[in-house]
């Protein structure tokens, strides 16, 4: 009896030190990186620059791999199947986490549960755009034009629960307003309608919007987040014409609800020396991005940000129950 007590003790400790090994090893071959979107979207581009750089830390390609289809869902549900072990992660969004559980009647995730947050990516403003010849220059005009012409207009989004979509019913419910909706597949084919004058707005991220905007081919009549854009002196936020919008947009990184504790914390590490580096720091405010502080990368963050979204946002989008799919 003691004997096998002895070599069940022994195949236990042997067990332990093989998986305290290979967490120690960890990465010991490439990585996944899902983006739960078509390419070229404002996430996309994030998310390749950060694997980028945490493929340089970690000494170990991370691959990233676009799932687009059904508002990030089908991306995240393979992240929810992968197994637990840090080789495959994936982006999620104020989209995916927040407008999903409002625009959709059943997830098949849970955004609380089924995953564990590694850290904050980032975050970006979002802005009320226009065609180029709608003819109005700020908010103010913008609402009594939408009050006369609301049965005529459209809006674009990126797709039913994207964040476009959930920036905009969220700037409708406050400036209570009902136009119609045209979802896109991806961010890139309504951005093309928009500046083809075929739809009339878009509540889009900074990310894509500014080199439009720039070009004159849009118009941004609004910032949606509290604070004005540095790159849009002239643009005024909704708070300040009496609205009660506050909008950024947010990118996180994700892993299986049951990774090893210390793979999630060496894939923080990581990302940690991704978004330091001083070239994608210059990269991303150009268009607007803010990278997270030291203090902001704690997991902890993500799941604040999703909780309050949850709370805030949701049941009060969801009392618009035109807007559920």
């Amino acid at each position: 009896m003691k004997l096998k007590q002895s070599i069940a003790s022994l195949a236990a400790c042997l067990f332990l030190a093989g998986s305290a090994l290979a967490q120690q090893a960890f990465p010991a071959k490439p990585i996944t990186l899902i983006v739960p979107f078509p390419a070229g979207g404002p996430s996309d581009a994030l998310a390749r620059a950060v694997a980028q750089g945490m493929a340089a830390d970690l000494k170990q390609t991370v691959v990233v791999e676009n799932i687009g289809g059904a508002s990030g869902t089908i991306g995240l549900m393979k992240l929810v199947n992968a197994a637990p072990d840090g080789y495959t992660m994936s982006f999620g969004t104020i989209g995916t986490h927040v407008a999903n559980a409002a625009l959709f009647k059943k997830l098949p995730y849970d955004p609380h549960t089924s995953f564990a947050p590694v850290g904050l990516a980032g975050t970006a403003p979002l802005l009320l755009v226009v065609k180029a010849s709608l003819p109005v220059s700020n908010l103010k005009e913008f609402v009594a034009y939408a009050e006369a012409n609301k049965a005529s207009m459209t809006y674009g989004s990126a797709g039913v629960g994207s964040i476009s979509h959930y920036a905009c019913v969220v700037l409708l419910s406050a400036l209570k307003q009902n136009i119609t909706h045209v979802p896109y597949r991806g961010v890139a084919p309504a951005m093309n309608d928009l500046m083809g004058g075929h739809i009339d707005f878009m509540c889009d991220q900074s990310t894509t919007a500014l080199p439009q905007i720039a070009g004159g081919k849009i118009k941004a009549l609004a910032v949606l987040s509290d604070q004005p854009l540095p790159q849009l002196p002239g643009v005024a936020t909704a708070a300040s014409a009496g609205y009660d919008v506050n909008l950024r947009s947010w990118n996180a990184l994700f892993v299986p609800k049951a990774t090893p504790p210390a793979v999630v914390a060496r894939l923080n590490e990581a990302l940690r020396a991704a978004v330091a580096d001083p070239a994608l720091v210059k990269q991303m405010e150009a268009v607007g991005v803010d990278l997270p502080s030291s203090a902001a990368l704690q997991p902890a963050t993500v799941t604040d940000l999703i909780a309050r979204g949850l709370e805030k946002d949701v049941p009060a989008l969801r009392a618009r129950g035109e807007y559920l799919d």
